[in-house]
């Protein structure tokens, strides 16, 4: 894609969002109190007022000119049979997509209920993800309710490391210690900061637990890729004008940039942003508006403000279930950030604000994700697509098209996309085809996929050692 076709933000006015966001870290500050962060950001310049942080701008320009302007991943390097997993560049120009992360329950669209997840459905989300070619990084899906709640963090990062052999984003991670052994997790597949990348969440508004700071302290010494994901609702943990919110959220992940390049200059740092708004009836975090949309286009501008590669919501909704709510609202969603030219959109799978996923809508994002990408590969406007020689030969001859070399060349080029799952025929072949609409066909394929598809395994000594590390991390 070259330029992006939407700008939500004129520069003046992203100036405007940087300008409030110095003031908030200026003026206002950040709550962080663990020690080792305390004294390398007062060493740094920070000061102390009222309780609260203070970052000078001068810290915020250095932290930021510490960064690259890419990070490269890769899949597994070695397997047995050895496979060399799928290697990107985040911030290049192309669009990436990853899935959920954390779904609680599953979806079943044959009965139209939910049920928990357990690690048998991490697994299986992990080997069809890896088989959906729009997914180019994995995120543990589940969080499995088979497992002990302190140990459901590096399970999911444990049982899904030997299905797949695209990159692994963490598992959620909380602490330090939990760092510690995703990043051991790692080694037994790869290089740690190659098929490896850390996000973690700062609590809106503007607060650094102790136990995160040590994770994201973790991190950067590790030298692993990291992620900032602050959450903030708007009208709830943040103020409810879009500009206002992300003005704070830029703030929380600017603070947490700061922290770990202080620790790793350099550091490969994603600008993530999870901005929702609030539900006025409920005051529920919803994911489903189109404020949620906007929303995200404007992180996309913020970060590249700042040449950084940027992850953003993409597939997400409300609905409980697969219906005309839940398509609209994510096509919607995903469209307008990677028409702002997202580096990487996520929520394959997501279902019900993040609470529930299911097999079908992973199937059913990856044809999506088609769709989106079409959009903005845009169309060409040259001599050849203008194709007036074309149109005279047809009328010289046919006045059909379908035999022209013009047309095949195109066809095969992907002018026109071939869906796999929509309803493109007529309604008596519909009728003969049994009457399935998209979410049947999504879970016959998942289904499919699910008997046929499986990565590399691992050998018996990696998968003991994975073991190993789960059962001593604490």
């Amino acid at each position: 894609m070259g330029k992006p076709f939407l700008n939500v933000f004129e520069e003046d006015e992203i100036e405007a969002v940087h300008a409030a966001t110095l003031r908030i870290l200026g003026e206002v500050g950040i709550v962080l109190g663990e020690p080792e962060a305390l004294k390398l950001l007062l060493d740094a310049g920070a000061r102390q007022q009222q309780g609260r942080l203070l970052l000078p701008e001068t810290l915020v320009e250095w932290a930021l000119a510490q960064c690259p302007h890419t990070i490269s991943l890769r899949g597994r390097c070695w397997s047995n049979p050895p496979v060399a997993g799928g290697a990107i560049t985040l911030g290049g120009g192309s669009l990436h997509w990853h899935n959920l992360g954390g779904a609680r329950d599953v979806f079943e669209p044959k009965t139209q209920s939910l049920r928990s997840a357990g690690v048998e459905d991490v697994i299986k989300a992990a080997r069809l993800l890896d088989a959906l070619p729009a997914c180019t990084c994995v995120t543990p899906f589940f969080t499995p309710q088979d497992v002990p709640g302190s140990q459901m963090s590096l399970a999911m990062y444990r049982h899904t490391l030997p299905h797949t052999t695209k990159p692994v984003y963490g598992p959620g991670v909380q602490t330090a210690a939990e760092v510690r052994a995703a990043v051991r997790m790692a080694e037994v597949v790869g290089e740690p900061r190659e098929c490896l990348m850390m996000a973690i969440s700062p609590i809106s508004p503007l607060t650094f637990p102790n136990h995160l700071v040590g994770a994201m302290l973790e991190t950067a010494r590790a030298g692993v890729p990291f992620g900032p994901l602050p959450c903030p609702t708007a009208g709830a943990t943040a103020p409810l004008t879009i500009s206002g919110a992300l003005a704070q959220q830029n703030a929380e992940v600017i603070a947490s940039i700061v922290l770990v390049q202080l620790v790793h200059p350099g550091l490969p740092v994603m600008y993530c942003g999870r901005l929702a708004m609030m539900e006025p009836r409920t005051g529920a975090s919803v994911w489903g508006g189109v404020e949620l949309g906007l929303a995200s286009a404007g992180t996309v501008q913020l970060a590249h403000h700042y040449g950084l590669p940027v992850n953003v919501y993409g597939f997400s909704t409300n609905s409980h279930i697969l219906d005309l709510q839940n398509g609209f609202e994510r096509a919607m969603n995903a469209l307008i950030p990677a028409l702002a030219g997202a580096d990487e959109l996520s929520g394959i799978g997501e279902m019900a604000a993040g609470s529930a996923a299911s097999y079908a809508q992973m199937v059913l994002d990856d044809e999506i994700a088609g769709s989106v990408q079409r959009v903005r590969r845009g169309f060409a406007c040259n001599e050849e697509a203008l194709a007036v020689e074309v149109v005279a030969a047809a009328m010289d001859t046919s006045h059909n098209f379908l035999s022209e070399e013009h047309t095949r060349k195109h066809l095969r080029a992907g002018e026109i996309l071939i869906t796999k799952l929509a309803e493109r025929g007529s309604w008596s072949d519909w009728e003969m085809r049994g009457r399935a609409g998209m979410t049947e066909r999504a879970q016959e394929k998942a289904e499919h996929l699910l008997s046929e598809h499986r990565a590399p395994v691992l050998d018996t000594a990696q998968e003991a050692e994975l073991d190993q590390i789960l059962q001593f991390a604490f």
